[in-house]
Order: C-alpha cells, then sequence, then structure tokens
C-alpha cells in the first residue's frame, strides 16, 4: 500500500485545551511548480501555532503538502492558501506560516502569513534567568 497526496487535512483532539502552548514544525520538503515556467519552486516551510481545540495531524499534513508537487503556484498564494486550509481545519487561537523559497533568479523569497483567533491574546512572556552550559557541573 502506498501513500498518496491529499487535500484532506485531519484533526485529533488537543490534549490540554486549557493551556496556551506553542507547536512549531518544520517542514524542508515543500515543492511546487512556478507558474509562468513549469520549473520546480523549493521552500522551507516554518508552521507555529497555538492550538484551541484541534491539532493537525501530522500524517495528512505531510500528505496534505506533498499535494503541491504539481500545482503550479505563485509564493504568496500558496503560503496564504496552506495558512486558510489549516485555520479551517483547526480553528486554532494563533497560526503563523513562514515560507522561505529558494533562490530563484537571483532572489529569495520569504513570505509570513498569520492568523489569530478573534478576542485572543497572548499571555504574557515570562523570561528566565539564563544559566550558563553544564552550569551544575562542579569540580
Amino acid at each position: 500500500m502506498s501513500s498518496q497526496p491529499s487535500k484532506a487535512l485531519e484533526t485529533f483532539d488537543n490534549p490540554n485545551p486549557g493551556r496556551d502552548f506553542h507547536i512549531h514544525m518544520e517542514i524542508p520538503e515543500f515543492t511546487c511548480l512556478c507558474p509562468k515556467t513549469g520549473q520546480p519552486d523549493f521552500a522551507v516551510l516554518y508552521l507555529d501555532y497555538i492550538p484551541d481545540q484541534r491539532c493537525v495531524e501530522l500524517k495528512s499534513l505531510k500528505m496534505y503538502i506533498w499535494s503541491f508537487r504539481d500545482e503550479g503556484c505563485f509564493h504568496e498564494a500558496v503560503t496564504n492558501r496552506i495558512l486558510d486550509d489549516l485555520v479551517s481545519a483547526t480553528d486554532p487561537k494563533f497560526m503563523r506560516l513562514t515560507a522561505k523559497f529558494y533562490v530563484r533568479g537571483g532572489i529569495f523569497t520569504n513570505v509570513v502569513a498569520e492568523h489569530r483567533k478573534p478576542g485572543w491574546q497572548p499571555q504574557p512572556r515570562v523570561e528566565l534567568a539564563d544559566f550558563a552550559p553544564q552550569s551544575n557541573i562542579r569540580g
């Protein structure tokens, strides 16, 4: 049985919906096609989100990302489309998608798109003291 690309995004229940926690994913193999030339475009996607009631399931995310491999997409459009689809599937408190496209014609393109649930405010950041590496080693 082999896997196939799919636009279906599966989710699962947030294991701790009462707490804001940050989920960070790095997707280093995103590929789509340039809509002008048909040549492949490559990017690393960085997904950061604070879930509400649902989290995205990783295998379905992998198949979803794969589904863009043969599609012609402008960088700005595909970044916003992926964010919109992920927001639609998970309804997060906050989500940011950063797409860092490899050089094409001497130009690197980075696209950052964000979603914030209406009324949601992040918790204040707590700054903790930095400890020197191996600070608990004596001798």
